[in-house]
């Protein structure tokens, strides 16, 4: 097992634009759903995903803010193999259109039409504890030192 850094992982992160959230749906069930970074992707352990207020993830963030995030890269041109990560962590729900502005980028206006005053837009904060990763080479584990905060 080696070590790779925040940043190396960053660079890997960029390169890939949809991930599956995955979800507490109550009663033993786990929900996966694909999102879209939206290419905010200087990864520091956030990553951030617009939806809007009445979604079921958002209900199901709202009960267990423990989600986790899963991206798998392509493999490469001469046979290498893609590199498959692994994220788990906490889902804080943010409702502040001056951090919308932040993260805001056009091409999200395909799913929401009135940019950052859509009715009902929510933004998903997903903070990493824990990052797995496998590149067919290497593997291994980042933790971060974080705890959960729930959202209001």
């Amino acid at each position: 097992m080696t070590s790779m850094s925040l940043g190396e992982l960053s660079s890997h992160l960029k390169k890939i634009d949809f991930c599956m959230l995955s979800t507490n749906a109550g009663s033993g069930r786990i929900s996966s759903r694909p999102m879209s970074n939206n290419g905010d992707v200087e990864y520091d352990g956030d990553s951030w995903f617009f939806s809007y207020e009445d979604s079921r993830k958002i209900a199901e963030i709202e009960g267990i803010e423990n989600v986790s995030l899963t991206f798998t890269a392509p493999p490469g041109f001469f046979g290498k193999p893609g590199i498959f990560i692994a994220i788990d962590g906490f889902a804080t729900l943010i409702r502040d259109k001056s951090v919308f502005e932040k993260h805001w980028i056009a091409d999200l206006e395909r799913w929401f039409p009135s940019g950052i005053d859509t009715p009902g837009l929510v933004l998903i904060k997903v903070s990493a504890a824990s990052i797995h990763y496998w590149d067919g080479e290497e593997n291994g584990e980042i933790t971060l030192a974080r705890t959960g905060v729930r959202a209001v």
